[in-house]
């Protein structure tokens, strides 16, 4: 490559622009930029946006008082929810790195972006999996007759009792329909084996589910396709970063609204779906007294918006420099919880129109995870008239929804190690990045696709991301307002937005937020109790490889603070901790052309006035390498001084030109 060559590249580098365009569109060249900000916002949405929204949300709603439980919900989202949301997508704006560069804030606490890396790790695995289940039900939705509405199929035993009779069709005798009903219900009522056809279906059929956690069994065939076509959408929607996952939210961000509006249109008209939706909202409000409604309610918030996974940090580093985050994160967080409560419309409207068909309260057909996905929600389905087009059109729902948080989760680790190693090679040929960790996704994923998967997969999902996760997010609060300092902070965020946080924001972000946190984590630690799958008890040994994927990610945070001490200049411990703990010269904006103020470029003499905390050696090493850079400028002039000589003469000396041929 030329000289001016590089000059250009290096200048193009800096302030984003190419020569002969009058306005280049990513202001990060090197890196990129997200091609508008409606594409962030989407993807943002489809981010926190997920399963959980539409199988954990109602649950929690009325386990814990209905309308009442709205009340500590959007308490806990204005007070924790938000702030936390603007914290991380400042954090990742601020510096335009993912969620292991940006601790050049404070390099000892690296290990919190290992730490979001390994949940981000562990949750892309299964998350991936319950996305190929609902493939697979959509594949089979495509059908005159769900395969999980009548008993009379292999896989079916004698305890099952269907929703319609065996011989029953959609549109035949109510009266033949509800004395098959009564049966179940008795059944039901007297505490034997009655089981749905879609109960069946799911253990029998789809699981063929063993009897042990440690009996793998085989590979589910049908699942393990699933799970190849589910990465490799995932792989292609990302081949190009954000550039083409930006394109893809457009349809799987918003699709899934059209979806629920359908089915929230069709819900409502059905015998009994008042019932369902009065269960749903009518408040108990001597429960908003109970501590463990307000911390499920924080629980929710804060897991449904994805704080600590590193996504948001991932996501936000994409923006342009000047962007109004603060703006963004209020429209992401509320977007999120609104959808969380319309889910709850549509769950509910479904599920008292099961129950009125029943004869039985809703709290006896209501369910959370892949029990109201994949069995109670499909059961109501098989009443409904044209019964496969409204399966079809809830599953691809659920496969769109899983899909937005998915893509985030695998971006968030290409990101991190394009990142983290930096050259121009791997930042050229990211795309092998991306492929290479979606292959090894969904080879992790293989397991859980055996006869045993589902106990795995809940294991996974009860453990990995549970409360590492919230001590993730306090230590991430505590290096920042604390360690960094809170002034330094909202000076960055005033210099990147224009104008300060709110004060609202710093209170929280200082006092308010940490508070919370930890109540959630005391809450959790109080609440636990081991982990069961129906009537199954996991047994000791996996819930310790449980407790292990939970540590695993925490663990990082000491081990990696611990090594960063013993490699900093130093000669005590004290003198150690203090230069870990310091801001990374590079630390700031990605840009020169926004490095401005306290991060304004200066000679080493200004930079050392400027930096009076910077320790003597790192102040020695900056002038080593002015002069190393000297030193290679003058050697270069000698070079081509003995090369214009020698051109001169027409003579080669070998000793000073090791190429003869040259």
């Amino acid at each position: 490559m030329s000289e001016s060559n590089i000059v250009t590249a290096s200048t193009a580098d800096q302030n984003g622009a190419v020569p002969g365009e009058p306005v280049k569109k990513d202001e990060n060249s090197r890196r990129g930029n997200w091609g508008n900000q409606i594409e962030f916002v989407l993807t943002s949405v489809g981010y926190a946006v997920g399963l959980g929204n539409v199988w954990r949300f109602p649950y929690l709603c009325y386990r814990n008082g209905g309308g009442a439980f709205m009340l500590p919900y959007f308490i806990m989202l204005v007070f924790c929810g938000i702030p936390l949301f603007f914290l991380e997508l400042s954090f990742g704006q601020f510096a335009s790195l993912g969620c292991l560069g940006v601790w050049k804030i404070s390099p000892m606490f690296k290990g919190v972006g290992y730490g979001m890396m390994v949940v981000s790790t562990y949750i892309g695995i299964y998350y991936n999996v319950v996305i190929c289940i609902a493939f697979y039900y959509f594949f089979m939705s495509m059908t005159n007759l769900l395969p999980w509405t009548y008993c009379n199929n292999p896989w079916n035993t004698p305890d099952c009792s269907g929703v319609v009779g065996s011989g029953a069709q959609l549109n035949g005798s109510l009266v033949n329909a509800t004395a098959s009903l009564v049966a179940g219900v008795t059944e039901v009522v007297n505490r034997t084996k009655r089981t749905s056809p879609s109960e069946e279906y799911w253990k029998h059929y789809v699981l063929n589910i063993s009897d042990d956690i440690g009996n793998f069994g085989e590979v589910r065939l049908p699942i393990l396709g699933c799970l190849a076509v589910s990465w490799f959408v995932v792989f292609l929607c990302l081949i190009r970063g954000v550039k083409s996952s930006g394109k893809v939210v457009y349809f799987t961000a918003t699709f899934p609204y059209v979806v629920l509006t359908i089915l929230f249109i069709r819900g409502i008209t059905l015998d009994g779906a008042i019932n369902g939706i009065k269960y749903y909202l009518t408040p108990q409000w001597q429960k908003v007294l109970d501590a463990k409604v307000w911390g499920d309610a924080a629980s929710q918030i804060f897991y449904s918006l994805g704080c600590a996974w590193g996504g948001l940090i991932t996501m936000a580093s994409y923006n342009k420099f000047h962007n109004n985050c603060f703006r963004d994160s209020i429209i992401i967080s509320i977007t999120n919880c609104a959808t969380s409560v319309y889910a709850g419309f549509v769950i509910f409207s479904i599920l008292g129109f099961m129950a009125h068909h029943l004869n039985v309260p809703v709290s006896e057909v209501a369910d959370h995870g892949p029990g109201l996905a994949f069995v109670a929600y499909p059961e109501a389905l098989t009443l409904l008239p044209i019964s496969p087009l409204w399966s079809l059109l809830f599953f691809f729902m659920l496969i769109l929804l899983g899909l937005g948080t998915q893509f985030c989760l695998l971006e968030t680790l290409v990101t991190a190690i394009v990142d983290e190693i930096g050259t121009d090679w791997i930042i050229r040929n990211k795309t092998v990045v991306t492929l290479s960790v979606a292959v090894v996704g969904f080879l992790l994923g293989v397991p859980l696709t055996t006869q045993a998967g589902i106990y795995w997969l809940l294991l996974m999902d009860n453990y990995a991301a549970s409360f590492s996760l919230v001590i993730i997010s306090c230590i991430m609060c505590i290096c920042i307002m604390y360690i960094y300092g809170h002034r330094n902070y909202f000076k960055d965020v005033e210099m990147m937005l224009g104008f300060p946080p709110p004060l609202f924001f710093k209170v929280c972000w200082r006092f308010i937020s940490p508070v919370i946190i930890s109540f959630i984590l005391i809450f959790t630690v109080i609440q636990y109790k081991p982990i069961t799958y129906n009537d199954y008890v996991y047994p000791g040994w996996s819930l310790a490889i449980g407790f292990a994927m939970a540590l695993s990610s925490v663990i990082c945070i000491p081990i990696y603070g611990l090594y960063k001490i013993s490699r900093s200049p130093g000669a005590t411990f004290r003198e150690r901790l203090k230069h870990a703990c310091q801001a990374h010269p590079k630390w700031g904006p990605a840009l020169a052309e926004h490095r401005t103020g306290r991060y304004a470029p200066t000679a080493p003499a200004d930079t050392i006035e400027a930096r009076p905390m910077m320790e003597k050696k790192e102040k020695e090493e900056l002038r080593e390498e002015h002069k190393e850079e000297e030193k290679a400028k003058e050697t270069e002039k000698k070079d081509e001084i003995s090369l214009t000589i020698q051109g001169s003469n027409g003579s080669t000396n070998t000793h000073n030109n090791p190429n003869p041929s040259a």
